[in-house]
């Protein structure tokens, strides 16, 4: 299975409660904090809406 590594590299202060709530779904709560995540629809949609929050590491 695909997967896809994620870094969160902006604060979330600030952000609406469906960001925060995307971010807390993705498991970033922290700043700098990296997960791996399987590549399917529901997580590509929770990226697309903290794309501006997030980078993508490349494995």
């Amino acid at each position: 299975m695909k997967t896809v590594k994620v870094k969160q590299v902006r604060s979330r202060i600030r952000c609406p409660k469906d960001q925060k709530a995307a971010l807390d779904s993705l498991g970033l709560n922290k700043l700098n904090r990296v997960v791996e995540l399987p590549d399917n629809d529901a997580t590509r949609g929770n990226l697309h809406k903290v794309r501006h929050l997030i980078e993508i590491v490349e494995a």
